[in-house]
This record gives C-alpha cells, sequence and structure tokens, in this order.
C-alpha cells in the first residue's frame, strides 16, 4: 500500500514496485484513506509519506498498525531531519527512507522489512545515531527483569548502536550472521518490538547504550 498526497510520487512508486513483482492493492492520497484501506486490505508493508493533509503520516503510522498489526510500515519522504525521523519511528514505523533513494533499494527495502529487518537510509542512521549522542533521546523507561539481555545479546546492541550492519556485528564478533540474527531475533523477542530500528531505539531510551 502506498500512502502519498503527491499523485506524481503515488503512481511513480507503484510503477516500479508492480515493475519488481510487488503487488500494490492501494493508493491512497492521505493519512485517513490509508488507515481505512489497512483495515480492509491488511497489506504486509505500507510506504507512508510523513507530510500529508488531515492526518499525517504520523498519525497514520500509529492507525495502520492499529488497523493490522502485522503491516510494517516504511516511511518514505523528502524529510530528513531528526525532528520527522523520531516521530515515525516511535510511532512504529519499521523503516525511514528517503524520496532520492533508487528505485531498486526501496524495492529491496520492501522486502526486507517484510523479512523483519528494519530500514534506514544511510544518511538518516547517521542522524539518528547523532540525535542519540547528544541525548535527544530521554532515559524514560528501564528494562523490565525479563528484558534483560545476555552479554552476547548486549553487545549485539551496542554494535547495533554504532551503526553496523548486521554482517559487520558479525565480523566484529567472531561469528556468523545467522548467529547475529539469531540474537537480534532473541532481543526483539525479549523486548516485544517489531524490528531491529525499533531495538535501537528501546535501547537508547532504557540507558542500555551510551554514547559519551
Amino acid at each position: 500500500m502506498i500512502a502519498d498526497d503527491d499523485a506524481l510520487v503515488r503512481r511513480a512508486l507503484a510503477v516500479f514496485l508492480t515493475a519488481a513483482g510487488i503487488d500494490v492493492v492501494e493508493e491512497s492520497p492521505d493519512g485517513g484513506h490509508a488507515i481505512a484501506a489497512a483495515r480492509s486490505l491488511k497489506p504486509d508493508v505500507a510506504l507512508v509519506d510523513v507530510q500529508m493533509p488531515g492526518v499525517d503520516g504520523v498519525a497514520a503510522t500509529a492507525g495502520i498498525i492499529q488497523q493490522s498489526p502485522a503491516t510494517k510500515v516504511l516511511a518514505i519522504t523528502t524529510f530528513g531531519t531528526i525532528d520527522s525521523i523520531m516521530p515515525m519511528l516511535r510511532a512504529g514505523a519499521s523503516g525511514y527512507l528517503l524520496k532520492d533513494t533508487a528505485p531498486e533499494d526501496i524495492v529491496a527495502a520492501v522486502h526486507d522489512v517484510i523479512s523483519g529487518s528494519g530500514v534506514l537510509s544511510p544518511r538518516v542512521t547517521t542522524r539518528l545515531i547523532a540525535s542519540i549522542r547528544e541525548a535527544t533521546i530521554p532515559v524514560v523507561e528501564p528494562l523490565g527483569e525479563f528484558e534483560a539481555l545476555s552479554n552476547r545479546e548486549a553487545e549485539v546492541v551496542r554494535l547495533l548502536a554504532a551503526g553496523l550492519s548486521n554482517a559487520e556485528i558479525a565480523v566484529q564478533m567472531h561469528v556468523s550472521e545467522g548467529t547475529v540474527k539469531a540474537h537480534l531475533g532473541n532481543i526483539i523477542a525479549k523486548w516485544g518490538v517489531r524490528d531491529r530500528v525499533q531495538v535501537l531505539i528501546r535501547a537508547a531510551r532504557s540507558g542500555l547504550v551510551s554514547f559519551t
């Protein structure tokens, strides 16, 4: 599903997603339409613009997930400021891409979020991590007793917060990439979050990662 108030953007996204073998079941002009469509269509992925008239991207993201919890939201927008990024991720988005992202990378991102991986464009990752370094995310939610991580899981989280990919984490820890994915799966299950992007936010808010 695509939600964007720009008809040209909706059509362009639909064209190259369809060409890549992805079924586009809905093209919504605003967040309200997208929420209603999610309720009836239950799409695997929703590409959602941040700034839309009426119901904006943040409210649409929360509404889509409420109506269809299995739907993964992938924000795609021209706005790469941290003030735009964080509200979308906190609302439950599994990824955040800029509209200058290459079409093939957007297609890959759709497949990634379906498989459970969070997706951030390189510039967005840099800004998100910078915001954590500047302590703009308050520590408001300490980990509970059953959310505690093993030493290896905690190391994965620290390396994830340093901006490393799964493959790079595997090299640092001298393990296979499959082992890293298994650790991330355990962390996601313990914390009750949706993907690696939400793991990063949870870790920052809990104070588990330190950037001093």
